[in-house]
C-alpha cells in the first residue's frame, strides 16, 4: 500500500523505467499514461475516501500463430500487448467488492455467498464472483475491496478485453490477500473457469494465459485439462517492426452467420470422427490423406480442407517458435503469411458465404499485401468472418500502411502495438 501523492511523484509524468517497459518510449504516450493513472487515483479517492492504494495492470493479448487450432487440442502462439486495463484498489475490511469502471456504473459483489446464478450470466459481477469462488476453493484468501478500473483493451478488437479483466481481478485478490503467491498460469485457469461456469460462456485458455503470463508464450492443448505453457524468449521490440491490429468491422449475429462460425470446429471434428478420434490432434495428416476418398463422402470437401489447415497451422506454431528462438525473424514472418493464406484457402474463415458481398477481411488482407509484400506479414486475427486482421509492419512502411488501411476502415481503426514482457501484475514503483 502507498499514499496516492507518493505514487504520483514516483510515476513522474511517465518518466520512469517501468512505464517505458509497459508503454514504450514516446514521451507523449508516457505523459498520457501518467495522467491516466493520476486521474484514476483521484477518482478512487473521491469515490471511496481512501488514500492508501495499490496499482495494477493487465494487458490485452494477440493471437500470433495457430488459427482455430485450440478447439481441436492444438498449439497456439500468443503475446501480451501494450494496451491494458489498469486498476487502483484497496481492501475495505468487508465481504463486499465494489468496482467502478470508467464509463460504467459501480457494481457490488457480496462474496459471502458464492454460488452460480444463471440469471446473472454474461455480467461482470458474475465473473468477479466466479473468480472469488474458485480462488477460495483452491485454498486462497479472499476479501472485500474497492477498485476503480480504466480499460484500454477495446471490446470486439480481438485483443481479449474480458480475459484481461478476469486476470486483473485475480491479480488484485492475489496481491491484496495472498502476498502474490498464486502463479500467472493458475490465475489464467481460474479466470477461464469463472467465464465457463459463472459467466456462462465456453472458452479456451489461450486468452487468459497470454494476458496473465505476459510476453510471448506458446500453449499446447494436447491435454486440455493440463495445457503446457512455455515462454518464448524473443524481443519483438528490437526488430523495428510494429504489430498492427486493424479493426475492419463486419461480422453478423444472425443465425446463418453463427452457423458458419460454429461449422469450423464441428467440421474439423467430423473428419477426426471418421478416423475414430474425437479431435484432429489425435490424427495425422497422412491418415487424413490416405482416407480422403471415404471421408469426403461423409463430411464433404470443406471439412477435409479445414482439417488440412489444422494440421498445417498446428505444426507451423512449432516452427514459428523455433524460428524466433533462433532469432530468424524473416522465417517467422514468412510463416505468418503462410498461416494467413492457409486460413483463407483451407480454413475458409475470411468471409461467410451467406454475406458474400461483404468481404471486409478479404479487402483488408489485399490492401496489406499491396503495401507489405516482400517486407512484412499479414493474416486474419482470431475467429474471422469480420473483426480484425494482424500485420507486422517495418518502420519505414508504418505510416503508409496505417494511412492505407484507415482510408478504408476509418481513422483510429489501426492499433499500433508491441509485445510487452509483463503480464497481469502489481506496479511496484
Amino acid at each position: 500500500m502507498a499514499k496516492i501523492d507518493g505514487l504520483v511523484k514516483k510515476i513522474n509524468g511517465g518518466n520512469n523505467p517501468l512505464f517505458q517497459e509497459l508503454y514504450g518510449t514516446d514521451t507523449v504516450v508516457l505523459k498520457e499514461q501518467a495522467d491516466r493513472y493520476t486521474s484514476l487515483m483521484s477518482d478512487f479517492e473521491k469515490s471511496y475516501g481512501a488514500n492508501d492504494v495499490q496499482l495494477f495492470s493487465a494487458p490485452g493479448r494477440t493471437e500470433i500463430g495457430g488459427n482455430h487450432t485450440d478447439h481441436n487440442y492444438g498449439r497456439v502462439l500468443a503475446g501480451a500487448v501494450n494496451l491494458d486495463n489498469i486498476a487502483v484498489a484497496a481492501a475495505n475490511g468487508s465481504n463486499i467488492i465494489r468496482i467502478k469502471s470508467v464509463g460504467y456504473p459501480e457494481f457490488q459483489v457480496d462474496i459471502s455467498e458464492l454460488v452460480i446464478n444463471e440469471s446473472n450470466f454474461y455480467t461482470s459481477d458474475s465473473l468477479v464472483k466466479g473468480i472469488c469462488a474458485k480462488m477460495k476453493e483452491n485454498g486462497y484468501e479472499i476479501g472485500g475491496f474497492d477498485a476503480c478500473i480504466e480499460g484500454r483493451v477495446p471490446k470486439g478488437s480481438g485483443l481479449s478485453s474480458s480475459a484481461s479483466f478476469e486476470v486483473l481481478i485475480g491479480t488484485i485478490i492475489n496481491e491484496i490477500f495472498n502476498d502474490g503467491k498464486m502463479s500467472g498460469v493458475e490465475n489464467a485457469i481460474i479466470g477461464q473457469w469463472a467465464e465457463n461456469n459463472f459467466f456462462g460462456k465456453p472458452c479456451g485458455l489461450m486468452d487468459q494465459t497470454a494476458c496473465s503470463v505476459g510476453g510471448l508464450i506458446t500453449i499446447d492443448f494436447k491435454d486440455p485439462a493440463n495445457p503446457i505453457v512455455k515462454e518464448v524468449d524473443f524481443d519483438f521490440v528490437s526488430t523495428g517492426f510494429s504489430l498492427v491490429i486493424t479493426d475492419v468491422g463486419g461480422g453478423h449475429d444472425d443465425a446463418a452467420s453463427q452457423a458458419e462460425y460454429a461449422s469450423l470446429p464441428t467440421e474439423m471434428k467430423s473428419v477426426a470422427a471418421e478416423l475414430g478420434a474425437n479431435v484432429l490432434r489425435e490424427v495425422t495428416l497422412e491418415q487424413i490423406v490416405k482416407n480422403i476418398p471415404a471421408i469426403r463422402k461423409k463430411t464433404g470437401d470443406r471439412a477435409i480442407l479445414r482439417a488440412y489447415h489444422f494440421q498445417g497451422d498446428n505444426q507451423r506454431v512449432v516452427d514459428q517458435v523455433a524460428a524466433l528462438e533462433n532469432n530468424d525473424f524473416q522465417s517467422f514472418l514468412k510463416m505468418v503469411v503462410e498461416s494467413g493464406y492457409s486460413s483463407y484457402m483451407y480454413n475458409q474463415n475470411i468471409f461467410d458465404v451467406v454475406h458474400k458481398d461483404e468481404q471486409v477481411v478479404s479487402l483488408a488482407l489485399a490492401l496489406s499485401e499491396m503495401v507489405l509484400k516482400g517486407s512484412g506479414a499479414w493474416r486474419v486475427h482470431g475467429g474471422g468472418f469480420g473483426g480484425t486482421i494482424q500485420a507486422f509492419v517495418p518502420q519505414d512502411k508504418l505510416d503508409e500502411y496505417v494511412k492505407t488501411l484507415e482510408h478504408v476502415y476509418g481513422e483510429g481503426s489501426c492499433h499500433k502495438l508491441f509485445i510487452r514482457a509483463k503480464g497481469s501484475f502489481k506496479l511496484d514503483l
